[in-house]
């Protein structure tokens, strides 16, 4: 846990860092992203409830670029609890050029669903830009990192201990593209490897409605290819949400 610590640390510190030396200039300084929800909800013989919230931001500043994302996910069957995830997340790029940069990275994930109370990494490498245009996008990422978790409390029991950590390969790519001049298309995929493999892939489309707001569907798939006993390698979310671009 210190380690982990001692690495989250270091990479909230280093941007600001930089920045609390920089020249604010009118005009170098950007600040955008965009903010997503949907909601469903249904009574009568059958009452559910689902609730999905996602705000992205991106900072730039000179050679920084600063990104930070909240998800949150809610589930609920006729007043049963069936899903819950918050996950947060902050990386700061240095670009060495219009291609290549260096990227600093830590998150943080809580989903009791999947037998740990909350999953942390931080990781650091390179990052290249393969494709970098006004209607496209392509770029991958790897470098070293460490995760460490936390089991609840009915895991930690069964096992005999309440923490798993490892170092891992820290792997990410990244692809957008503009389909029409009012569409979009995008791919990401993350994995990290260890003493175990976890991957996590989103595939997106978006349609503007009017001006900044769009409507966004997406299929999200987890895996983890050592589970805890009882739960599914594979986890699969779709859907539609409204997103709002600032």
């Amino acid at each position: 846990m210190k380690r982990l610590l001692i690495a989250t640390a270091m990479t909230v510190a280093a941007p600001f860092n930089v920045q609390a030396g920089a020249d604010f200039v009118e005009g170098d300084k950007i600040f955008g992203g965009d903010a997503e929800l949907g909601a469903t909800l249904t009574t009568g013989n059958t009452e559910t409830t689902s609730v999905k919230g996602r705000v992205n931001m991106k900072h730039e500043l000179g050679n920084w670029e600063n990104q930070y994302l909240l998800e949150a996910l809610y589930k609920e069957d006729s007043g049963v609890e069936t899903g819950k995830r918050y996950f947060g997340l902050i990386q700061a790029d240095y670009k060495f050029n219009e291609k290549s940069y260096l990227f600093i990275n830590a998150n943080h994930e809580i989903d009791p669903f999947t037998g740990f109370d909350s999953t942390s990494t931080a990781s650091s490498g390179y990052g290249y830009k393969f494709v970098d245009t006004e209607k496209t996008r392509f770029n991958v990422e790897i470098g070293p990192g460490y995760k460490y978790k936390r089991l609840d409390d009915e895991n930690a029991a069964e096992k005999g201990y309440d923490t798993e950590d490892s170092w891992v390969v820290h792997g990410v790519a990244n692809f957008e593209t503009q389909i029409t001049d009012s569409s979009k298309f995008g791919q990401m995929f993350v994995a990290d490897y260890g003493d175990t493999f976890e991957g996590r892939s989103e595939t997106f489309i978006t349609a503007n409605i009017v001006g900044a707001l769009a409507m966004k569907f997406a299929v999200i798939v987890r895996y983890n290819d050592t589970p805890l006993d009882g739960k599914e390698s594979t986890d699969t979310e779709t859907n539609m949400t409204l997103l709002y671009s600032f």
